[in-house]
């Protein structure tokens, strides 16, 4: 099996030369390496190129459109059996297309997508935000879990798809804003077989602040509506979990404002889910520091979640604006 790995990239040298780097040590050596620049200003030509000796690696420049149609651009181009999308931001394991490659042959899969995980070398910080994008806690475990609930969607920092799906569905019809999840609908609706390749993890960095994190979140919230206008029955009762607690904690602070009654059942309950969020972190990160980061990250995670769903919710929704 012949894989074609594919990167978007947009103004992020440095991530590039983490990511090639972790690429030199994979087990498994029938790959090639396409980097497809997305009009960048800060471009990582020279970077990429300087693994000329070490990879089998293509570099590409155009003009910017946005990571699902520069993904597209490198599915016209790839030569391989099976093309394997990652974001710039991720580290891959030495045995990740080992892992996918058994995992294939045995279980046959036209499409499949992998778990992330935080790196030793993560910041604090990063590791706090993956725990808020993976904890059952906050996103319900969803992302990368065998018990996924309903269909599984691939997520584009981790994916794969055979040639033949590319022949058959084409690539992506959205940019931004959900193209993954639009894109793995549509897989299933032609008939292919999409899985979870539980040890085809990658660490992913996600972002370093949380501010990026908030900016990043946001776009998710709203990107959830986005699907919803495309395949309306993709919209379900956990979507809304975010907006509930973000409604939730301003009906709390409005509660202590005022000295309503129910204050104190709101701030019993507030702090009984941050306490969980706490010691649960503090058992999977084993650091004090990062489980009390987990709290703002997850906090993050659902306020800003929250806030992007009901920003589009009402625009899109409610008011029937586009």
């Amino acid at each position: 099996m012949f894989f074609s790995i594919i990167i978007p990239l947009y103004n992020r040298p440095q991530e590039i030369d983490e990511l090639l780097h972790t690429l030199t040590k994979q087990t498994y050596l029938q790959f090639e390496v396409l980097v497809i620049e997305d009009g960048s200003k800060d471009d990582a030509k020279a970077i990429v190129e300087s693994y000329g000796n070490q990879l089998d690696v293509r570099y590409f420049y155009k003009e910017n459109e946005g990571q699902g149609f520069t993904r597209n651009y490198g599915f016209e181009r790839a030569k391989g059996d099976y093309f394997v999308i990652f974001d710039s931001d991720c580290l891959i394991p030495a045995n990740y297309l080992e892992e996918v490659k058994n995992y294939l042959y045995d279980h046959h899969l036209d499409a499949y997508g992998g778990p992330d995980a935080a790196h030793e070398s993560f910041t604090p910080v990063q590791k706090a935000i993956s725990y808020a994008m993976t904890s059952p806690f906050t996103t319900g475990g969803i992302r990368g879990n065998k018990n996924h609930i309903g269909q599984f969607h691939p997520r584009s920092f981790n994916m794969g798809i055979s040639r033949q799906v590319w022949e058959k569905v084409g690539g992506f019809i959205l940019t931004r804003l959900g193209e993954d999840i639009e894109y793995s609908i549509r897989i299933h609706e032609n008939g292919f077989s999409i899985g979870l390749i539980p040890d085809a993890k990658v660490y992913h960095k996600r972002r370093t602040s949380f501010s990026q994190f908030y900016k990043q979140l946001h776009f998710f919230g709203r990107a959830r509506i986005n699907i919803y206008k495309h395949f309306p029955s993709q919209l379900k009762l956990v979507h809304f979990f975010p907006a509930v607690f973000t409604v939730g904690f301003i009906f709390t602070i409005l509660c202590n404002i005022f000295y309503w009654p129910l204050g104190f059942v709101c701030n019993f309950f507030l702090l009984l889910y941050f306490l969980l969020i706490f010691f649960h972190s503090w058992s999977v990160n084993k650091s004090l520091k990062v489980a009390f980061l987990s709290i703002i990250s997850s906090f993050i995670q659902l306020t800003a979640y929250g806030l992007g769903f009901m920003q589009d919710f009402i625009k899109r929704v409610v008011l029937k604006q586009k």
